[in-house]
């Protein structure tokens, strides 16, 4: 079946414009508390709400099968102009910090309706290189995650509102673009009926428990890490007071540079293998966990910048890949609800790590306390290990 070539750039370009909202709040916090007179300690706040508000939103997506029951585009659609809403709610004057981290759970909440979302309509369009496809869509997911950072170089010395505004504005244009462009993939298949138990029934597949655990293993790395991308800049700075770096712009080039090995993993992995290829990139960005304080302590920022852009790329790299393979081994009839249980349990466990990490950054020093992200991918590895062990057994 041939499929409109404006298809897969229309998705990849609203799920960018779209995501661009996750994190927005983060981006502008230091300015937001300074005019706001708020507690500068709200980084790990802000970032756990939104994943709370994630994570909630999923479960309700998957528990519901809404993307299975209902059409994924008219639900995307919906999320993107909510999540624009409730993410313009920041610029309210005189809010309270208890109204502000609210607004961030609801925009979470709202991009569970976006994220799994998106990617359950690629999957409907495209059986047939499903990873390559992935690899746009996630690299998408990066940029705009990356973006609120480019946003807050390019306003310096105007308002920070002018971020929350730019993107919610995206946010809004990603969610109509699907809307008018994109129908209902060839490959959907609409749910028969509401059954509770749909979005758990998939993990006693083998296949499916291995690609979701490597990609629990991957998230409790992943967004820790997005998060105090600006605080390792920082940490580095404060160590080394010679050194003067553009956080906000270095932030930007090491989050978005992601994108570029989502595409690059999307595309090598028809050849060598989308198992063989998450896990190789899983290997990778738990090195550079474990490596992290020779490059932090050392005094070259070149080669300090050089290392995180490569920790930015295979951090993320093996993304697509693990959703493909959840993907692949879910039942047609449910992937959305498979899809969305296993970003809602990924982001569960980003909370973990998140705050395990801030408190690691107070209580230890910070110049070791980013090896603890290792730990994500160490597990997800050794099931990997674990299933490849079984099928031999079986063999």
């Amino acid at each position: 079946m041939k499929i409109k070539t404006h298809i897969l750039p229309v998705i990849v370009l609203a799920q960018f414009f779209c995501t661009s909202v996750w994190f927005a709040g983060n981006a502008v916090l230091a300015d937001m508390t300074a005019s706001m007179g708020l507690s500068p300690q709200l980084l790990a706040q802000f970032t756990i709400s939104v994943q709370v508000g994630f994570i909630v939103g999923t479960f309700v997506f998957a528990a519901l099968a809404i993307a299975d029951r209902f059409s994924p585009v008219k639900v995307f659609f919906l999320s993107a102009v909510a999540a624009a809403i409730f993410n313009f709610g920041l610029t309210i004057s005189d809010i309270p910090a208890n109204t502000l981290l609210f607004f961030r759970f609801l925009t979470g909440f709202c991009l569970a309706g976006i994220y799994p979302v998106g990617m359950k309509i690629a999957a409907d369009y495209f059986q047939a290189g499903l990873g390559k496809s992935l690899g746009y869509l996630v690299g998408a997911l990066v940029l705009g995650t990356a973006f609120p950072h480019l946003l807050k170089t390019l306003n310096q010395g105007f308002d920070w509102q002018n971020v929350i505004y730019g993107t919610s504005v995206l946010s809004t244009t990603g969610g109509i673009m699907m809307w008018l462009f994109v129908a209902d993939g060839p490959f959907r298949k609409r749910a028969a009926e509401f059954k509770l138990n749909a979005f758990t029934s998939v993990f006693k597949d083998k296949n499916f428990r291995t690609a979701a655990f490597g990609y629990f293993g991957h998230m409790w790395e992943l967004y820790a890490f997005w998060a105090f991308v600006p605080f390792m800049l920082k940490v580095y700075q404060n160590i080394h007071s010679e050194v003067n770096l553009n956080i906000s712009l270095a932030a930007f080039v090491i989050i978005a540079v992601g994108s570029v090995s989502c595409v690059i993993s999307g595309i090598i992995c028809e050849r060598f293998g989308v198992k063989k290829v998450a896990f190789r990139l899983l290997f990778s960005s738990m090195l550079c966990c474990l490596v992290s304080p020779l490059f932090i302590a050392q005094d070259s920022p070149v080669a300090f910048i050089v290392f995180l852009l490569f920790w930015g790329m295979v951090v993320i790299g093996d993304s697509p890949l693990f959703s493909t393979l959840v993907a692949q081994h879910a039942p047609v009839e449910n992937r959305g609800a498979a899809l969305t249980i296993v970003n809602c349990l990924g982001f569960a466990i980003t909370i973990l790590s998140i705050q395990l990490l801030s408190l690691f950054t107070e209580a230890w020093n910070p110049l070791y306390s980013f090896t603890i992200l290792a730990i994500g991918p160490i597990v997800g590895l050794a099931f990997s290990i674990k299933k490849t062990n079984e099928t031999r057994e079986v063999a």
